[in-house]
Formats: C-alpha cells, structure tokens, sequence
C-alpha cells in the first residue's frame, strides 16, 4: 500500500483554484471509522459474493443454521 507523507502535495495539474471550499486532510475519516465496518475479502470469497446484500444473506443463513444447531444440542445433551 502506499504510504502518504507530511511532504504530500497537490499534483502539478490541480490548483487551489479547483478546490474553492478548501482542502482538509482526514475531514470525513471519524465518521467513517465510526459508522462502517470494512472487511476485506479474498479474491475467491469476493468471486461468490459480489456485493453486500449477497454477503449479508449469507452470513444471515450462516447465523441461524448456527443457532439451530446449537439449541439442538442443548437439547439432547441430557442424555446418558
């Protein structure tokens, strides 16, 4: 990834002039951290599902399988 530093400029083809409310470094950066949460997903898992809505479904199904088979064993743990 590419590492940003102190010396940071504007490119030589924009101007201040292109930028009339002026330039904050990080403006938005808080409120995005506070209200997202980005996950990364790999090449393969992305291939598969292509957008949040697929993801979300998916891991929605994954959650309640989950929970049926857990109250599964709860109950059938009383067994000797």
């Amino acid at each position: 990834m590419k590492q940003r530093s102190d010396t940071d400029e504007l490119r030589k083809e924009y101007t201040l002039e292109d930028f009339p409310g002026g330039l904050e470094r990080g403006k938005y950066a808080a409120r995005m951290a506070e209200g997202s949460n980005i996950v990364r997903l790999d090449p393969d898992i992305a291939h598969a599902f292509p957008d949040s809505p697929s993801v979300n479904e998916a891991l929605r199904s994954l959650l309640r399988i989950a929970e049926r088979a857990s109250a599964l064993t709860k109950r059938s743990s009383g067994r000797s």
